[in-house]
């Protein structure tokens, strides 16, 4: 495998990482608390990009690079990856008949949560990869993420 789908590859299962808290939150709550679908739906997505900034923003902070430009730094790098991650995952979990619906002791929900991230990553992993050719997205912050390895 070339260096830059192994780049691209890293760089999904970190968007993957915070999405997968953010979304698996946002529909715990959203079921939870039995809100609407389009209201869970919303909750998982807001979630999915605090945490996915969270992650990203933590180790640029670390490596000595002021807020300000950490934050661009991070929503440079993060924004179509995650924003690719959130449009197939919940695609996919609106379009699973009653998985919105099946309640958090339901196969079926944590089965379709669990398909939807994986058919995600799937679609992602070539938009970074599309993204680190062109000398964006994760390329941008690579160095600062395994600065401190």
């Amino acid at each position: 495998m070339d260096p830059i789908t192994k780049s691209a590859i890293s760089a999904t299962l970190h968007c993957l990482t915070g999405c997968a808290i953010g979304e698996v939150l946002g529909m715990v709550i959203g079921t939870g608390f039995n809100w609407s679908n389009f209201a869970t739906v919303v909750l998982s997505i807001l979630l999915a990009f605090v945490f996915g900034y969270s992650l990203s923003i933590w180790p640029i902070l670390r490596a000595g690079v002021p807020g300000k430009k950490a934050v661009k730094v991070t929503l440079a790098a993060d924004t179509l990856s995650i924003t690719s991650m959130e449009i197939v995952d919940n695609l996919i979990i609106i379009l699973i008949p009653g998985a919105l619906y099946a309640g958090l002791s339901s196969g079926l929900f944590w089965g379709s949560l669990a398909i939807s991230l994986v058919i995600a990553f799937i679609v992602t992993v070539p938009v970074n990869r599309w993204l680190i050719v062109r000398g964006k997205g994760h390329a941008l912050v690579h160095h600062l993420h395994h600065s401190h390895h």
